[in-house]
């Protein structure tokens, strides 16, 4: 005779961000490991709007949330800057916590958060979808194998076009611009394929005349074994979401690295002096499958540290980014 199925884990969310509306919560409603039992917003409308449209409780504001005791775990969407202050409170209310990217706007609020769910033994997750997607497995695995040869250098971006004025990540206070929305991205990338100690040889940055907002930048990384990695994020430019690994033997370009619809086919090209091959591998729903590794982490009690390592490394090199840049002021 079977197990009994275990009941879906009970998910909180605070913040009624876009993100949440198109593409987290309607993945929880469909994954049988998560209940959405309530959300907070910054408005008690905002929060019934998304309570009627996915079937939950709606609280006048987050602290209420967090106080219910039919909530295993809290999933935070609020603006950038309010990152560390919800997932800080979640976990002091003895909540798990998946929080959208980027974990927090600096390294020292990645490393308090990490601390804190190691202390507490809670699942402390970060909302980054695309490392959870299997692409990135092949890519090591051809690399492993030598497939390129020896790894000279990597490449990446993650550009989309200007956004509406009134958008909140144009708001410098609410922890916007473009090193924390996109930027992020690329540096995550390379610290999943190349490894820790990377370091910020040089950095530019296009910024708003008005405020010195980051609008976008580039970025050069270099690797303890001297690999280098040029990095490219904005709001200024037409969508590109891709990274390119080039060795001696060949280059090997992943054509969308962070944002696959889940029905997508990925598609890898690999590049050789006379031959090119384009390796289609199976579509993968990356959010659906963080959402599953978040729940057996909850379930385990928590053992983060690998993730919680990248995360501070990550935040470390957008610190350094900051320090480096040269800034550019732009109508």
């Amino acid at each position: 005779m079977s197990a009994p199925a275990a009941r879906p884990l009970r998910l909180g969310a605070i913040g009624t961000s876009s993100i949440a509306w198109r593409r987290v919560l309607p993945t929880v409603a469909r994954t049988p490991e998560w209940e959405l039992v309530a959300v907070a917003g910054r408005t008690p409308k905002k929060a019934a709007r998304f309570a009627e449209h996915f079937d939950c409780a709606a609280e006048e504001d987050p602290g209420a949330l967090l106080e219910r005791s039919d909530v295993d775990a809290v999933y935070v969407s609020a603006p950038t800057s309010l990152h560390r202050h919800w997932a800080e409170r979640a976990l002091l209310a003895g909540k798990h916590v998946l929080v959208e990217k980027p974990i927090g706007v600096d390294a020292a609020e990645a490393r308090a958060l990490c601390a804190l769910a190691a202390e507490r033994g809670l699942a402390l997750r970060e909302n980054f979808m695309f490392l959870h997607h299997p692409q990135h497995v092949g890519v090591r695995e051809l690399v492993a194998d030598g497939r390129l040869g020896r790894l000279a250098s990597f490449s990446a971006a993650f550009c989309i076009p200007p956004l509406p004025e009134d958008d909140i990540r144009y708001a410098a206070e609410l922890g916007g611009g473009a090193l924390l929305d996109v930027g992020v991205y690329p540096l995550r990338a390379a610290v999943l394929q190349l490894g820790p100690g990377l370091d910020v040889v040089g950095a530019t940055l296009r910024t708003r005349a008005s405020d010195g907002l980051d609008l976008s930048g580039q970025v050069l990384l270099a690797s303890p074994s001297g690999i280098l990695a040029e990095l490219a994020f904005g709001f200024e430019h037409t969508y590109a979401s891709t990274y390119t690994m080039w060795g001696d033997r060949a280059r090997l370009t992943v054509t969308r690295a962070f944002t696959p619809p889940a029905t997508h086919q990925p598609l890898l090209v690999i590049e050789e002096q006379d031959r090119e091959e384009r390796r289609t591998l199976p579509a993968a729903d990356q959010l659906a499958l963080l959402l599953q590794e978040f729940a057996h982490a909850v379930r385990a009690g928590g053992g983060d540290a690998g993730q919680h390592t990248d995360s501070i490394a990550m935040m470390e090199l957008v610190d350094a980014v900051r320090t480096t840049a040269r800034r550019i002021p732009v109508r």
